[in-house]
């Protein structure tokens, strides 16, 4: 009985020993010269929510931490189904709007990660790892070939059918105006009322600021802004902005 009794401290320090060891691991992971913590994708998705409410203001590259996650998210299911959500949302405000018929009820596009995705330029430079080189997007942009952002075009077809004037309004260069509409069309976007790009009086502008100043002009020529879809808080705030504006998410770059 008393041999029995002395193995018990020997019996409770290997148990602590073993649970030390299973903690440690849960802790974290050994990939290469990089120690990732398991918990990465907790605290990432926080870092997104944080990012998609405004909460995060500026930022100017993901977390190194979090590479892998936007990856994921964006390649993903995730993306395209919070990207539906969205149009869903958006279409069933539409619904409750009582158009004039006096073609003056407008729905606001942003163009960029709204309408068309860049995800195959994103891909190529780290999803948002990387510092935003204008440069090289331009080249992209010139190749007129980004896709559409499935949602987004279901749910500008539907917009127009409801009644809707569609105005495209993008922080893209007037220079930019060919392309951006050949994109378009390639795309399947057809039929917008006008597209609204920089010009010379525009350039050093804040987004927010552009934006909302376009936005008023449209006020002031008596159009009634009852929807507004963009992938940036600086496509939907400031003034003169519509009755319910809709975000979609983009955990890849931020512009005030």
């Amino acid at each position: 009985m008393a041999s029995g009794q002395s193995l018990v401290p020997t019996i409770l320090f290997l148990l602590c020993l073993v649970s030390t060891a299973v903690s440690h691991s849960i802790i974290q992971l050994v990939s290469g010269d990089r120690k990732i913590r398991i918990d990465d994708d907790i605290y990432c998705e926080s870092w997104r929510f944080s990012v998609e409410t405004n909460d995060a203001g500026y930022w100017s590259t993901i977390p190194a931490r979090c590479e892998r996650f936007v990856q994921d998210y964006m390649t993903g299911e995730r993306y395209p189904s919070d990207s539906e959500i969205v149009a869903e949302d958006s279409l069933a405000f539409a619904k409750t709007v009582e158009i004039a018929g006096d073609g003056r009820d407008v729905w606001v596009f942003d163009i960029d990660e709204t309408l068309l995705s860049n995800l195959p330029y994103y891909e190529a430079h780290g999803l948002g790892a990387e510092t935003f080189e204008e440069t090289s997007f331009d080249s992209w942009v010139d190749l007129a070939e980004a896709p559409a952002l499935a949602p987004s075009l279901s749910l500008y077809k539907e917009l127009q059918q409801l009644g809707f004037k569609i105005f495209l309004l993008t922080g893209r260069d007037e220079k930019q105006r060919n392309v951006t509409e050949k994109n378009l069309l390639y795309a399947g976007f057809t039929n917008w009322e006008s597209l609204i790009l920089r010009g010379p009086s525009d350039e050093g502008k804040p987004a927010i600021v552009y934006k909302s100043e376009k936005r008023s002009e449209l006020e002031d020529e008596g159009y009634r802004i009852h929807g507004s879809s963009g992938d940036q808080w600086s496509d939907l705030l400031g003034f003169a902005v519509a009755r319910r504006s809709f975000k979609l998410p983009n955990p890849m770059y931020y512009i005030s």
